[in-house]
């Protein structure tokens, strides 16, 4: 099969190459997946820059999320038949012609959606759902501060806490990303370049929840504007991951500050995510509230030139290779 290398086993985009590599077979309990579209995550780019190696036993090739059809039935499965359209969350091995996954991880296609709109969706749906409804606890008529919010998550986020019944405030840099992130459903979108961050917020009411993917420049400002029994929920540290949190704001306003990646999970609890994620989400997914749109498709050999396109920071929603 066709799969992405990183040669020198790390460095910059240019590094990608597509290399042949043999065929993976689908073992107890697991799928084997003909992959027709991959989403490209941040994640990827740390990984080929030697700074988030795969967990134990997951494919050194990148990718964490993919659209296809089973093609090959592992011993114990029985959901899926070959043939079956699902996309699925990965620990690796995305960026190639096949990549074999537990069938637990495996969600169908959701009706309308064509596999690069599906691949968009596993590893951004399931960090959200994990992140900002179950550790963030966000609720109907609550109010949700997203940092980043143009991104694959940040988009997903927008759609998923409106379609709860919560309100969105959402922050990016520059007046097309605002206007982007209001045209997804955002009720205040800002412009972290020019907008007074801490005065918009507070005059809109606060945030119950903040999704923070920046990390260190933004730490006064959540601690700021959460209301009392706030959670703040950090999940990226684009901006460095060494902050000044002041514990006495913290114990006056009962904040709750947690954090969590997804990749490293273990199998089982992936499986009960992916298993929420398909009765809470796949719903609002149906019904077309859920909809992470793609900026750009571009085929596997340009597998460089799509993390350039992400690394660039302009896009708005996901970039995902096509195969």
């Amino acid at each position: 099969m066709r799969a992405v290398e990183i040669t020198g086993g790390s460095g910059p985009a240019e590094a990608l190459t597509v290399v042949e590599r043999p065929d993976p077979a689908a073992g107890p309990g697991q799928v084997r997946i003909r992959v027709r579209a991959a989403g490209i995550n941040r994640p990827d780019i740390f990984q080929r820059l030697g700074r988030y190696p795969p967990p134990p036993g997951a494919s050194d090739i990148l990718g964490l999320e993919v659209a296809g059809e089973v093609d090959q039935i592992g011993e114990g499965v029985s959901r899926w038949a070959a043939g079956d359209r699902v996309c699925a969350l990965l620990g690796g091995g995305g960026y190639a012609d096949y990549a074999v996954v537990d069938a637990r991880h495996a969600l169908p296609v959701p009706e309308g959606l064509d596999f690069a709109q599906a691949a968009a969706l596993p590893e951004t749906v399931c960090t959200v759902f994990a992140n900002v409804f179950e550790a963030g606890a966000l609720k109907a008529g609550e109010t949700l501060l997203i940092h980043g919010a143009t991104s694959g998550i940040g988009v997903t986020a927008i759609q998923m806490a409106t379609a709860a019944g919560a309100r969105v405030i959402a922050t990016s840099r520059g007046p097309e990303k605002a206007a982007a992130a209001l045209a997804l459903g955002a009720d205040l979108s800002l412009d972290a370049l020019t907008d007074d961050l801490e005065g918009a917020i507070a005059a809109f009411g606060g945030a119950d929840v903040v999704l923070d993917m920046v990390g260190a420049d933004y730490a006064a400002l959540n601690q700021a504007v959460l209301k009392p029994f706030g959670r703040w929920v950090v999940i990226a540290t684009l901006s460095g991951a060494k902050a000044e949190i002041d514990l006495a704001r913290l114990m006056m306003k009962r904040i709750v500050l947690t954090g969590s990646t997804l990749r490293a999970r273990p199998a089982d609890e992936k499986a009960r995510l992916i298993a929420a994620v398909e009765a809470a989400v796949w719903p609002w997914v149906t019904a077309g509230l859920v909809r992470p749109p793609v900026e750009a498709t571009l085929p596997l050999e340009q597998a460089s030139a799509a993390h350039l396109r992400l690394e660039a920071g302009g896009h708005v929603g996901k970039v995902v290779l096509t195969l």
